[in-house]
């Protein structure tokens, strides 16, 4: 297919990632829209994405969805829509829907409109049971402890089954620790949560320590894209993979970049394994350009002093 005759749609738009895939598509001039139950654009100013659309509406209502595919003449999703762990601990019925059903939803209209997808599964599928210190390879069973990651676990199951059963193609990408301009919610949170903090000049923390793989935020996007494009046959998953960093280095490059003192709690481990390899991804899209840490943490705080809350 022609870039010209691409329209995509991005669910989950509002959120950090979906921001920044807006806007990697609206700057290529690709026709995007965006869809999602919020009205808060704050992430899309912030990712100089504020100019395109967003429908809004529950990726749970499968009517609403098969409209605004009809409507705007949907050929790719980009499919980020869903509820991290705390809003899913306060209803898990409601978190299971939105997980689960709305990738149900997604898939489903694949198969109904011919759709390219692409979803967002998680590191989380994983856990600490699965690290035995080395990276942790693309095809590796997971041992989720979570909701959100036993959710996740089963889109791609999902995915799998649609693929058998319903020829839908799908490419799905598990994201660890994804950071930048907007990333504000979640447990992985902490590093932009700094970065933001010493754009304001105030003192910085992060709340684990260790070693782990930092994904900025328009490099991620640019890899969703990318994967949408690529889904052409088949149900396939990879961890998004990158670089992996120490904590102590990233807090160094926010140093850097702000002169503002960051601690880092080393005391604290996240609940998962510290590198995941993306050597499958990376052949499967040709190959990915990482924004180096220091870069990545220069344009985060310089985004944030730009584009102050």
């Amino acid at each position: 297919m022609s870039a010209e005759a691409e329209r995509f749609l991005v669910t989950g738009a509002l959120g950090c990632i979906g921001a920044w895939t807006c806007a990697v598509l609206a700057e290529a001039g690709v026709p995007v829209v965006g869809f999602d139950l919020g009205d808060d654009r704050r992430r899309l100013v912030l990712a100089g994405a504020d100019s395109v659309p967003v429908e809004r509406g529950d990726i749970t209502d499968r009517a609403a969805l098969e409209r605004v595919v009809d409507e705007h003449g949907i050929t790719h999703v980009v499919h980020l829509a869903a509820l991290l762990i705390p809003l899913i601990k306060r209803d898990p019925p409601y978190g299971t829907a939105v997980n689960i059903g709305g990738t149900v939803n997604v898939l489903d209209l694949a198969r109904t409109r011919g759709l390219r997808v692409a979803y967002a599964s998680s590191a989380a599928v994983y856990s600490d049971a699965d690290d035995d210190g080395t990276p942790v390879p693309n095809d590796a069973p997971g041992h989720p402890t979570t909701f959100y990651g036993v959710h996740k676990q089963a889109c791609e199951g999902l995915a799998r089954i649609f693929w058998a059963e319903e020829g839908v193609a799908s490419v799905g990408i598990r994201p660890f620790i994804v950071y930048g301009p907007g990333r504000d919610a979640g447990l992985t949170a902490s590093p932009s949560l700094a970065m933001a903090a010493a754009a304001r000049g105030e003192p910085a923390r992060i709340a684990f320590g260790g070693r782990t793989q930092l994904q900025f935020a328009p490099d991620a996007a640019r890899v969703f894209v990318a994967a949408a494009r690529a889904a052409a046959e088949g149900a396939r998953v990879f961890h998004l993979g990158g670089p992996a960093v120490t904590v102590a280095e990233t807090a160094a490059a926010i140093e850097d970049a702000s002169g503002v003192r960051v601690e880092v709690d080393e005391e604290t481990r996240l609940p998962f394994p510290e590198e995941f390899d993306g050597a499958a991804l990376d052949a499967a899209l040709g190959g990915i350009r990482w924004t180096p840490l220091a870069a990545g943490v220069r344009q985060t705080i310089d985004r944030a002093r730009a584009v102050p809350d």
